[in-house]
């Protein structure tokens, strides 16, 4: 991945939606909790409100953040900057 990539806050944001997905629990407890429902979250997953409120998500349960920054290879602070960034 390009050094212009990693730095983009959606494509990280679309990154940690894709490990959060990836793992039953945590997409599970997003959608619940988010009131998206996967057909929406397929059209939607680009918008940067979605995107901004999957980072709010993983902010409310450190675990989660630190488990997605690390499967990322990123800083926590990172998907903290994004989420920033994106609401901007």
């Amino acid at each position: 991945m390009s050094a212009a990539a990693t730095n983009d806050p959606a494509v990280l944001a679309l990154r940690a939606l894709s490990a959060t997905l990836g793992d039953q629990r945590l997409a599970d407890r997003f959608l619940s909790l988010s009131g998206i429902d996967p057909p929406d979250l397929r059209h939607r997953a680009s918008d940067a409100d979605v995107l901004a409120a999957l980072l709010r998500f993983l902010e409310a349960h450190e675990p989660d953040l630190l488990a997605i920054a690390e499967q990322l290879a990123v800083k926590p602070e990172a998907l903290v900057a994004a989420r920033h960034q994106l609401e901007q």
